[in-house]
């Protein structure tokens, strides 16, 4: 039987973050990433300010998260929530949930501001 094409779990055998997020590239090619990130707790370090390049799409599948932009504007997240993130709009992970993972699901892509 092939199995080329057997469907896999976003949420299966998630890797241990407790000492530290793990972020894994499930796919992508070119300036285009899909990835799994798991946390455990962990914020971003207070000049730990990402600016990227790509535009990001996020979604929390499980967990909770919060995200600082450098306006001062906060959003929290939980399961399902997805928020995008323009091409360099400086930002942060201010909170994971330190009790249970929080798992990620991000798109990276580029996009005219």
């Amino acid at each position: 039987m092939n199995m080329k094409y057997a469907s896999q779990n976003l949420l299966d055998s998630l890797p241990d973050a407790s000492n530290s997020e793990v972020f894994e590239r499930l796919a992508g090619c070119g300036e285009v990433m899909v990835e799994r990130i798991v946390s455990r707790g962990q914020s971003s370090p207070e000049q730990g300010w990402y600016d990227q390049k790509s535009a990001e799409w996020v979604m929390v599948v499980s967990g909770e998260a919060s995200l600082e932009f450098d306006n001062g504007e906060q959003t929290f997240l939980q399961a399902g929530d997805y928020v995008l993130i323009p091409p360099h709009a400086r930002h942060r992970v201010a909170w994971t949930a330190p009790d249970q993972p929080t798992v990620w699901l991000a798109v990276h892509f580029p996009q005219e501001r």
